[in-house]
């Protein structure tokens, strides 16, 4: 497993939840995750929490993983910026992992990256997985992109996201340790 950087990437409107709780769990579990602010150094989230983040896009070097919190208008904002336009690229050509969760899969859907794919999103944002088998499933794992349904899945999302760059052994650690039911 790759043991680089994880980019978990910010634009105003995004949902907390499906932001800071798997940052948390990746953080947690080891792994060097840095927040990008796509539309700023302070991004705020979809309910009015401010967040400095890590660095911004001109700052990133290489990376083993993007992740896409949804939220509105936080999926539609990532999904409009050039920025991660260039990220999504960078990302397909060095065969990095994609994470979305909730309104954000749309993102990869738009891009035909979920193409013959099995995923999941928030429901109503199925049209936009173009070509996607989708799944009615929390969090679903097919290659290199992993999708989840939204805020009730963030714990699932990230500790999925985790066993992909730590193996399942770190899982149970972190579970164990916040008393998560095993």
């Amino acid at each position: 497993m790759k043991q680089d950087t994880v980019y978990l990437l910010l634009a105003d409107g995004f949902e907390e939840t499906e932001a800071l709780c798997p940052l948390d769990i990746l953080r947690r579990g080891g792994v060097n995750v840095q927040t990008v602010g796509i539309t700023g150094a302070f991004v705020t989230g979809a309910h009015g929490i401010c967040v400095k983040a890590d660095v911004l896009p001109e700052e990133m070097g290489e990376f083993s993983m993007l992740i896409f919190p949804g939220g509105l208008p936080g999926a539609t904002n990532l999904d409009a910026s050039d920025a991660v336009d260039a990220l999504i690229k960078k990302a397909v050509a060095s065969k990095a992992r994609m994470a979305a969760i909730c309104a954000a899969p749309l993102i990869l859907g738009k891009r035909g990256l979920l193409e013959g794919k099995n995923a999941t999103c928030y429901p109503g944002f199925e049209q936009y997985l173009k070509g996607a088998c989708v799944q009615k499933e929390r969090v679903v794992t097919d290659g290199l992109y992993t999708t989840a349904v939204g805020m009730g899945a963030s714990a699932e999302f990230g500790f999925a996201l985790l066993a992909q760059l730590k193996g399942e052994e770190a899982v149970s650690q972190i579970k164990e340790a916040a008393h998560f039911a095993l």
